[in-house]
């Protein structure tokens, strides 16, 4: 990246710090960024409510990175002005010497040249349709912004006809850019007396570009913060994420390199891109294996001869019944025995004195 300019605002949008400038100093500093890569397209997102009476609308912006050497998207967001009747110009990158410059954007009484980027919500590329100052208050046109639930009197309703190809293109000129150029009413404003961004939105960029999210390369041109009701806030109510370009119909841009400047001072030469290894010979297709040859069917197996019938065994002769023993013949019962003659008293012998 090299430095062909003074912006405060590129000053932050780089990463710069710029607290201890004066805003007197801010108005008369101008600084631009570039680089040989355009930005990506800008998101798809709705537009917060409100928050209070007073607050501007200031569109989201890629901001570039050296460090990283990547883009980060600055968060739209509701701010207040500086001071009265001030309006803001939108910061838009554009091509110039071969390189994709940012141009920062600034607070005057008119809206001057932002590149014909149509960022939506009242700045359709022409100058802004979405509010002025009467009386050192400002009107707000309900047609193009989001009044939400805030209680206020100035408002009106005009019908905005945009008659330019409406895209999310966001830079201008190039290849692929937006072909606008700076009327004479735009180059006037760009010299009158104006403000840079305040303070309060250089804290918004400073904390866009801390978080990692806001990165292109993490996400992808679609970030989870795409806008906020407040600016610094990136969290919680009233943050609003990026919507898919598929779901409204459309498809991103492909950001297109720029090519190289042919200038003494030559940027720091960007890390070379990795050579593609050459792809791999094809591997040659192995000869298909030639036709297992059918092995012969086995011949079909001799059936046995049937074993003959086994020839019954006679049956064993029956068991011819043993004859009954014959029944024992009663022994004939013992006579009884006569009874024996008592034996006969003996007498006794007297003997004859």
């Amino acid at each position: 990246m090299r430095m062909l300019r003074s912006s405060t605002l590129a000053l932050m949008l780089s990463g710069c710090s710029i607290a201890a400038l004066s805003t007197q100093a801010l108005a008369q500093v101008s600084i631009s960024v570039s680089v040989n890569l355009a930005p990506p397209p800008l998101p798809i997102y709705e537009q917060p409510p409100l928050p209070g009476d007073g607050y501007i609308w200031v569109p989201g912006v890629w901001a570039w990175d050296p460090s990283v050497a990547d883009y980060y998207w600055v968060p739209a967001t509701w701010v207040q002005a500086p001071e009265p009747d001030q309006l803001w110009t939108p910061g838009y990158w554009g091509w110039n010497n071969d390189a994709y410059v940012f141009y920062p954007g600034y607070w005057a009484a008119q809206v001057g040249f932002y590149g014909g980027v149509d960022y939506g919500y009242g700045y359709d590329g022409r100058g802004y349709q979405g509010g002025r100052w009467k009386d050192g208050a400002f009107f707000y046109n309900r047609a193009v912004n989001n009044v939400g639930d805030v209680h206020i009197k100035n408002v009106y309703n005009e019908t905005i006809v945009n008659n330019t190809t409406t895209n999310n293109v966001s830079y201008n000129g190039g290849k692929g850019g937006i072909e606008a150029k700076a009327t004479p009413e735009q180059q006037a404003a760009a010299k009158q007396r104006h403000f840079e961004a305040t303070p309060l939105q250089t804290q918004h960029a400073e904390a866009a570009r801390k978080n990692r999210a806001m990165f292109a390369k993490e996400n992808h041109g679609e970030p989870a913060v795409a806008a906020t009701a407040k600016a610094g806030t990136f969290e919680g109510k009233g943050v609003v994420a990026a919507e898919h370009a598929s779901d409204k119909g459309g498809e991103p841009a492909k950001a297109e390199p720029a090519k190289p400047e042919p200038k003494a001072e030559q940027p720091k030469p960007e890390p070379k891109a990795e050579q593609p290894k050459p792809e791999p010979k094809a591997e040659q297709p192995k000869p298909v294996p030639k036709a297992e040859q059918p092995k012969p069917e086995p011949k079909a197996e001799q059936p046995k001869p049937v074993p003959k019938a086994e020839q019954p065994k006679p049956e064993p002769k029956a068991e011819q019944p043993k004859p009954e023993p014959k029944a024992e013949q009663p022994k004939p019962e013992p006579k009884a025995q006569a009874p024996k003659e008592p034996p006969k008293r003996e007498e006794p012998i007297i003997k004859k004195n």
